[in-house]
């Protein structure tokens, strides 16, 4: 398997690098190829999805969340987890909303999902009064702030406010430890994949 560690140094050509690779080893699932039959709605098993949106997709299965009709809500609209999300979960027949930094009243959309992904990397943006009770909440989005008070000097954010959330949420990720080992388990399943189609 192939991955490119992103961002890239502004002088060297992002899209170029990444269609250079062989889409059965790019286990980050950015080639066009891959992210075309995302788009697409084929079969998950033939192609590789970006490993974010495969750990949420994951968590959502594990805690027996059903996505049939249900109403899915994501915060942010990156190439990275927003996007590839929306379309992964389509394809499982969930009804899809995007929320972005121009979305006019957000806590009223946020508020009637039954699943709540955020990943925009804003701390502790989305309250417990933007939560349907009940929902599952899945807080992709990582913040490191300065805090002298800890022996790292820093604390790690979500972009959830997990100890009110919880609160509300019928089934919540934290942050660090959710969405994060989840990543990189699907990646290495990427990688496992890559290896199984090379044989």
């Amino acid at each position: 398997g192939i991955l490119v560690q992103l961002p890239l140094p502004k002088h060297l050509n992002q899209e170029l690098i990444i269609e250079s690779i062989n889409p059965n080893k790019d286990v980050d699932g950015f080639h066009s190829t891959n992210v075309s039959k995302l788009l697409s709605g084929n079969d998950v098993d033939t192609f590789m999805i970006p490993p974010t949106p495969m750990g949420c997709l994951q968590l959502i299965e594990h805690a027996d969340v059903p996505l049939v009709g249900k109403h899915v809500v994501i915060i942010g609209r990156s190439n990275l987890v927003g996007k590839p999300l929306a379309s992964l979960l389509l394809s499982y027949d969930a009804t899809v909303t995007i929320c972005h930094s121009k979305t006019r009243n957000i806590k009223n959309i946020t508020k009637n999902a039954d699943i709540l992904i955020v990943a925009v990397g804003n701390p502790h943006m989305v309250k417990e009064d933007w939560i349907k009770p009940g929902a599952c909440v899945i807080d992709v989005g990582i913040t490191y702030l300065d805090d002298n008070t800890t022996k790292r000097g820093y604390k790690i954010y979500g972009d959830v406010d997990f100890e009110n959330v919880k609160k509300i949420a019928g089934h919540i990720t934290t942050v660090p430890g959710g969405v994060g080992p989840m990543t990189i388990t699907m990646l290495l399943y990427n990688v496992l994949k890559s290896a199984k189609n090379t044989i």
